[in-house]
């Protein structure tokens, strides 16, 4: 056997020192680039990482439930139901086509859309249904879908139904209350979302124990309890119900205040709507609450209002009588009565309201410029509708959409102003809503304070702190107490010669007010002739007002004058609803 070459063995121990050097260079590189990423550039690294991992989520607000008066007790009316938004995040999704048949046999649905959504680009979040059950979300999470996932969120429920609808609203699928009390509160209804960061494993399904994981709780929204009396409730919208049924009208509005805090007990609208099946409803309209978002010219319904400003200036008595000439000429057009109760005459102040005189209503206009139709008129009685009885403002009622409606400017626009004010005595040439005639009344009849009209009379806050909204007053000395106790017996008088089935008990009872009949305005200008609505506002109580009632009828078809035909029966209806479940107590002799 012949011994190994020198050479070849020194060669081959070089080789071998070579690839030993070069095998601890490798280690050393691979030393130093462990310990740079993991000492010297440890925090960026570990962001990269965690930047794939890491999701974040929101946590939502439970949103605040909304309950009414049911007597002595407190009732829910809006509460909130857990259902689950199915979603998927398409980075994590395997086999869309797979993941969409198993879906169809829990959620059913189009399994091409669930896949196609499911390969959706540039984004990480995106939704395949809302409203799953629970039992439904069980099953979807025992399929262990890669990237596939549900997450909790509340649902608004309204088991009362159409009750209540339009002054509730309704809150859509993006969480986002719509119309009503949930629109007009939709902040302190919704709360303040919390945050969810958290790493998550390869499907996309968050890690419970990390210490990378950071969550902040959610604020949950405030309940709110209304004003609102449930019983008065459900017997005011029968009884409105049955009134556009009976004046075969296009639509109603009506509410109850009380005139003592400006607290709504009842309000409503005809048509109404389920709130639960907004997306049912095909005219949006049908969402508004036309009683403060449905300003229209009122009528003789504003005559009580245009006495009360000219006995509280002084330049009419109570107990008075005046001629009245029966027409006024006004800028080349004359303002008459209706036939049978205009030819001139002399009349007394109750008969402007009784009689429902447009003549009387201009002449009281004409007493505030010292006799005549002239700025001063005309200031003076801007002053009070504006700045007494709120109107041509919004009242900041908990609602949305709230409508100002409309008081002309006093100022000569070389365009019959005189004309436009004298209309406006007797209800036309302005608009109004049902709030606001509302709490314009309430102030005249209460003595003379204007409340803010409001909806809520309690807010409760996560810990359960209740706070009771107090009434808020606008303004002191809307009118004297003099006028006021002036006014009322005059409201009674009117209800005492007009028919109602049955009558009202004087004696027991004070319950007054008045009727109004205005043409519809024109699109383009001018009134159709043929096309009214009708109004009314009144009061019923003991020894005093204790509710303002207040009745919008549109376009009754029935015959007759509209605020007589359509609006007076309801408004009897109301009153004696209000007197027969002892909602008002008999005066005390």
């Amino acid at each position: 056997m012949a011994l190994p070459n020198k050479n070849d063995v020194t060669q081959a121990v070089n080789r071998i020192r070579v690839w030993y050097g070069l095998l601890v260079l490798v280690l050393i590189i691979f030393g130093v680039r462990l310990f740079y990423v993991q000492i010297i550039n440890y925090k960026h690294y570990r962001a990269a990482a965690l930047s794939d991992q890491l999701k974040q989520y929101q946590i939502p607000a439970t949103r605040g439930i909304i309950k009414a008066h049911d007597g002595d007790a407190v009732l829910p009316i809006v509460l909130n139901q857990q259902l689950y938004v199915l979603y998927a995040d398409p980075v994590y999704v395997k086999k869309p086509d797979e993941a969409a048949t198993k879906l169809v046999g829990v959620v059913g649905g189009d399994a091409a859309n669930y896949a196609k959504l499911m390969r959706t680009k540039d984004t990480r979040y995106v939704v395949l249904g809302k409203k799953l059950s629970k039992e439904q979300s069980q099953k979807i999470a025992a399929l262990k879908l890669p990237g596939v996932g549900t997450i909790a969120q509340d649902y608004r429920t309204y088991p009362q139904s159409t009750l209540l609808s339009q002054v509730l609203g309704f809150v859509n699928d993006e969480g986002q209350g719509k119309y009503g009390v949930e629109q007009a509160l939709d902040k302190q209804l919704k709360g303040t979302p919390g945050e969810l960061k958290a790493i998550t494993d390869a499907s996309g399904i968050p890690l419970a124990a990390s210490r990378d994981n950071t969550r902040v709780a959610p604020k949950n929204g405030q309940d709110l309890v209304l004003t609102i009396d449930l019983a008065m409730q459900q017997q005011l919208e029968t009884i409105l119900a049955q009134g556009v049924k009976n004046s075969r009208a296009s639509a109603a509005s009506a509410l109850i205040m009380d005139p003592r805090t400006g607290a709504v007990k009842a309000m409503a609208n005809m048509p109404t709507y389920d709130p639960s099946q907004y997306f049912k409803v095909d005219d949006p309209a049908v969402f508004q609450n036309a009683a403060v978002a449905q300003p229209i010219e009122i009528g003789s319904s504003m005559k009580p209002l245009t006495t009360a400003a000219a006995l509280d200036q002084g330049v009419i008595q109570a107990n008075q009588s005046y001629a009245d000439p029966g027409s006024w000429k006004v800028n080349g057009f004359t303002i008459t009565n209706i036939e049978e109760d205009g030819p001139a005459g002399t009349r007394s102040i109750y008969d402007i309201l009784n009689l429902s005189l447009n003549t009387g209503a201009t002449w009281e206009l004409m007493q505030m410029g010292g006799g005549q139709l002239n700025d001063k008129a005309r200031t003076a009685w801007h002053s009070y509708m504006t700045d007494h009885y709120m109107l041509g403002k919004t009242t900041g009622i908990e609602q949305g959409y709230e409508d100002a409606g409309l008081v002309p400017d006093p100022e000569d626009n070389g365009a019959g102003i005189n004309l436009t004010y004298a209309n406006t005595a007797f209800g036309q040439a302005m608009r109004a809503t049902p709030v606001q005639m509302a709490g314009a009344l309430s102030a005249v009849v209460n003595g003379g304070t204007y409340y803010k009209p409001r909806l809520v009379d309690q807010t409760i806050d996560n810990s359960g702190k209740v706070t009771s909204v107090k009434p808020k007053v606008v303004r002191h000395s809307v009118v004297s107490p003099k006028t006021s106790s002036d006014l009322i017996p005059m409201m009674q008088y009117t209800v005492d010669h007009h028919t109602f089935s049955p009558g009202f008990d004087q004696g027991a009872y004070v319950v007054g007010g008045k009727t109004g009949t205005a043409q519809i305005a024109k699109p383009g200008g001018g009134y159709y002739d043929d096309q009214f609505n009708g109004t009314y506002i009144g009061f019923v109580g003991g020894a005093v007002p204790e509710y303002v009632i207040v009745v919008f009828v549109y376009h009754p078809t029935n015959g007759g004058y509209a605020g007589t035909a359509a609006a007076q029966p309801i408004f009897g209806n109301l009153a004696h609803m209000l007197i027969n479940n002892s909602y008002v107590a008999p005066k005390r002799h």
